[in-house]
């Protein structure tokens, strides 16, 4: 599986939560390293996205109703574990 498609399913398992939750996400606030590790995979998410450069390689996925007001409005995700992962995998295959 490829890093896109590892963040993508991160991002949509976060999705199915808040929807178990009977929340609807309808957006995403991502720092500038998940926006550009994630790329154009982020386009099928329907989601609006905005970049928010404290986030770094993480993003909040909420639902913009109810964000601030109700602490499960939202869920955070991180990518840096992918990241330390691939290029752990990157350093062997150069063993």
């Amino acid at each position: 599986m490829s890093l896109k498609e590892e963040i993508l399913d991160i991002v949509e398992n976060a999705i199915e939560e808040l929807k178990k939750e009977g929340l609807q996400p309808d957006i995403l606030l991502a720092g500038e390293g998940f926006v550009e590790q994630a790329g154009e995979a982020l386009d099928v998410l329907n989601l609006s996205t905005y970049i928010v450069k404290e986030l770094e390689y993480d993003a909040v996925v909420a639902d913009s109703r109810y964000l601030g007001q109700i602490r499960r409005a939202s869920k955070r995700v991180s990518i840096e574990p992918l990241l330390v992962e691939e290029n752990m995998w990157e350093e062997l295959d150069e063993l």
